[in-house]
């Protein structure tokens, strides 16, 4: 039987391996997604381990992922106590702000995009276990005001070179700093992974981010050869004053790594979500291919029951055959997994986290989960095909015709039917309320809905195909009637092949509808509650000197400013953001719908929550909020509950009581209104010269700020679509594949058909029809599910923001308009290969 399989495999092997392409792609996200996130994960890892000492003094109980969302600092004293601690080599301060960018010779800023802009205070101190710390690799280390050092890549990049004066941006109290150029450096890892640094002398970063006093952010501790990490902490923890904490360097590096790995945790599971699309996908692909080539072989496969072959056997064989395909397709996918990885790897290098300086992480577990995950998905897709091949019974070798048995279509859709109810039920049961794992139960809902449509579409298709099918009728006369009559023949088979475009584009018409009510929903919600002129902001989302406020305020024709700021704290038991505003001012610039208290009870440790926040929370005015920044926690009252609004976050306090909770003292927005009667271009001119030197800071009107707002909603949706894209392709190529089966399954009647008179541009038309119906019928189908599910999927999200509906027809129309070119393109090859064949030899095959 073994070789009886390897002469079958190898007989058919140009379509087999067509469908092998589905796995390759699936494993291929797959191994891409784990050699990108190993790679981050190295390169991370070496950065962390290459910015602390062997023990760090900190603030007591602030971690390092805090350490741009607060004030709080160490005094300078510390330094000189640590450095008489036995087994202390080195003590050194450290100034950092990670909200400092570079601006380049061109007037634009480096990097930004999502990277920070960090800042240090310059000293050679090795790293932990003495490897090299911040390290001088052209020129030297700025030693007094007025001189700077940049990593080499934001050098390179921002176009300077030792010796130029350098223009940099702050979020602090001066907003623009000029310096000379004296040096280039970096840390041992060498890649800053899309980060720009600027080193300057101590005094100079307390002076800039300290306010002049003699403090730093943190102690960088340096061992004594021999002496470990653990020990000396706790003779360093020894001397240190209340308000201070040692902690390990390894301490301090997994915490600041762990934290930035589970902040871009989503790339993984994004790209892990697209694989298993393109494998769900790719096994109907998987199922058609084999299901086609047993009814094929039928006569072979009876023959082999006839000789003494049992089910079991034959079954072996038709999933030995799968296997071979998922082992090859499993292959090729790893290795286009890192191919994938590396352009992931030059895809984030353009929005900013730039891992050129790191070799890709080729790991074992990206070889195991792609050959486990592509053989398996296989031999599952294969199984059905292969045990309705061992049902075929030993005397139907003697028949002409080999019928497989079927398992009934009725049966099949009324299954598919209770299961969609099913799903139905469960969406309807999420909308109708708060539920606990709600996530769950609309995945699992949406789930079964497209599984209970992938069961019913052989009959919900056959009136589709009808109706299609009148319109070829009259179209194009008996070419027509052949390809709707082809398109019924085998209505499973049809309905698999569509069923695989048709997932795709439920999901892409999902995220249609639920991106055009999110940019709907925020113009509204802009619209609605802004009431003021112009918004002044971060061109990549980036804080901004308070000064920039300051300096508006006085521009002539300016009625009120309102400042906003925000910054990550521990409310109770959960890490979630904390803003403030100046409410008087903001009042003015946005319409506040106050439900309950009061906002003039907004002063000092006080606090107002959104209405979400209330609901979500149980939030009631009166109640006490633990508010922890930096390490301290600070008790605030509950003044008022306001409905949510855009840039406002769900717990807000004043702008004075944000600062003495230890909130950083930068603006994140500015809401300006204008007096009555003044021209609204001499104002925007006016704010606009206060920031033509800062351009990491913008100003934007009502539409602009609405059009920023939407422009992370757009580029998700481009980013979804891309990835759809390929689960699409993979439904192409299973119709290219289907319909190229179907006419070799088919050469005899190919042969009668071109005997009896049909020309063979007629052949080609009739396949171009057939391959029409299939990619109308998915679309149609995609497109209903599709816009069903992106309706559920807003209404879960209303209370979140998305509260309008927005579907957006004229997108919609153009994909079955494309799913109609679709059909057109996949029928090309196997409708030439159709007209090729030579008539009597088609006619003489069996």
């Amino acid at each position: 039987m073994l070789r009886a399989s390897w002469k079958s495999l190898w007989a058919r092997k140009v379509r087999l391996l067509m469908s092998t392409f589905a796995i390759v792609l699936g494993v291929a996200f797959v191994a891409g997604s784990l050699v990108f996130t190993a790679t981050l994960d190295r390169a991370f890892t070496s950065i962390m381990n290459g910015t602390v000492g062997d023990v760090m003094v900190r603030p007591a109980g602030q971690k390092a992922n805090d350490s741009f969302a607060q004030t709080r600092t160490v005094p300078a004293s510390v330094v000189a106590k640590v450095r008489k601690v036995p087994g202390v080599a080195r003590a050194e301060g450290d100034v950092t702000s990670y909200s400092t960018f570079v601006v380049g010779k061109n007037g634009k800023i480096v990097g930004g995009q999502g990277a920070p802009g960090i800042a240090v205070s310059f000293h050679d101190a090795p790293a932990g276990h003495d490897t090299p710390g911040l390290t001088v690799r052209e020129g030297r280390a700025p030693t007094r005001a007025g001189e700077l050092a940049l990593d080499p890549a934001t050098a390179r990049r921002a176009g300077y070179h030792v010796g130029d004066t350098v223009n940099v941006v702050t979020s602090g109290e001066k907003p623009r700093v000029t310096g000379k150029l004296v040096g280039l450096a970096s840390y041992s890892a060498g890649s800053m992974v899309g980060a720009s640094l600027v080193v300057m002398d101590s005094a100079s970063a307390q002076d800039l981010y300290a306010g002049g006093r003699d403090v730093f952010t943190d102690v960088w501790v340096t061992a004594e050869p021999g002496h470990d990490q653990a020990a000396l902490r706790d003779a360093v923890a020894k001397v240190l004053p209340a308000g201070s904490e040692a902690v390990t360097g390894d301490q301090a590096a997994k915490e600041a790594g762990d934290d930035i790995k589970k902040a871009l945790g989503f790339i993984s599971t994004f790209l892990l979500i697209f694989a298993g699309v393109a494998l769900v996908v790719g096994s109907f692909l998987i199922v058609n291919t084999f299901s086609i080539l047993v009814a094929q072989r039928s006569r072979e496969l009876a023959l082999l029951r006839a000789l003494g072959a049992s089910r079991r056997q034959v079954t072996r064989s038709v999933l030995f055959e799968a296997v071979v395909v998922g082992f090859v397709g499993s292959t090729v996918g790893l290795g286009l997994g890192f191919v994938l990885a590396m352009g992931i790897k030059a895809l984030f290098a353009n929005l900013g986290l730039d891992l050129s300086g790191t070799p890709l992480e080729f790991t074992p577990r990206a070889v195991v989960a792609a050959y486990v995950v592509g053989m398996v998905v296989t031999a599952v897709a294969a199984y059905l095909p292969a045990r309705r091949a061992a049902h075929i019974a030993p005397v139907a070798a003697l028949r002409d015709e080999v019928a497989l048995p079927e398992g009934t279509v009725v049966r099949r859709a009324l299954a598919g039917a209770l299961m969609a109810l099913a799903g139905a039920g469960a969406l309807v049961w999420v909308l109708a309320g708060d539920r606990d794992r709600e996530t769950i139960w609309l995945g699992g809902g949406l789930l079964a809905v497209i599984l209970g449509a992938v069961l019913m579409s052989p009959v919900i298709g056959r009136p589709l195909i009808r109706t299609i099918g009148a319109v070829y009728r009259k179209l194009f006369g008996a070419v027509g009637t052949l390809a709707e009559q082809n398109s019924l023949r085998n209505p499973r088979r049809t309905a698999a092949t569509a069923s695989a475009l048709m997932i795709g584009l439920t999901l892409v018409v999902m995220m249609s509808v639920f991106g055009a009510s999110a940019n709907k929903s925020v113009d509204a919600l802009i619209s609605k509650n802004f009431t003021g002129d112009y918004v002044v902001s971060g061109t990549f989302g980036t804080p901004f000197s308070p000064q920039v406020v300051d300096q508006v305020k006085r521009v002539p024709g300016v009625d009120a400013v309102a400042r906003t700021r925000f910054t990550q704290a521990e409310i109770g038991s959960e890490r979630t953001g904390l803003g403030a505003v100046d409410p008087k001012p903001l009042a003015q610039v946005a319409r506040l719908q106050v439900q309950q208290g009061s906002l003039d009870q907004l002063v000092g440790k006080s606090v107002f929550v959104t209405d979400k926040a209330a609901k979500d929370k149980g939030y009631r005015v009166g109640d006490q909020l633990d508010v922890k920044l930096g390490g301290v926690t600070t008790s605030m009252q509950v003044v008022a509950v306001v409905k949510a609004m855009p840039a406002l976050l769900d717990v807000t306090t004043s702008i004075q009581g944000f600062e003495a909770a230890g909130g950083p003292r930068q603006d994140n927005y500015a809401f300006i209104s204008r007096a009555p009667g003044a021209d609204a271009a001499q104002v925007r001119s006016g704010v606009e010269r206060i920031v033509a030197g800062i351009p990491t800071v913008a100003v934007k009107d009502q539409g602009e700020f609405a059009a920023e707002q939407r422009e992370p909603i757009d580029q998700m949706l481009m980013l979804i679509y891309a990835l759809l894209g390929l689960a699409v392709i993979i439904a192409i190529l299973g119709i290219i594949n289907t319909l190229a089966l179907s006419v070799i399954e088919r050469t005899r009647e190919v042969g009668l058909l071109r005997a009896v008179g049909l020309s063979r541009p007629q052949l080609r038309r009739m396949v171009r029809l057939e391959s029409v119906v299939i990619a109308l019928l998915g679309a149609l189908l995609g497109v209903a599910l599709g816009i069903g599910f992106g309706v559920v999927l807003q209404r879960s999200q209303s209370s979140a923001g998305v509260a309008e509906l927005a579907i957006p027809w004229g997108r919609l129309g153009l994909f079955v308009v494309l799913a109609g070119v679709v059909g057109v393109l996949a029928a090309w090859w196997p409708a030439r290969r159709a007209a090729r064949l030579d008539v009597l030899k088609a006619i003489a095959t069996d």
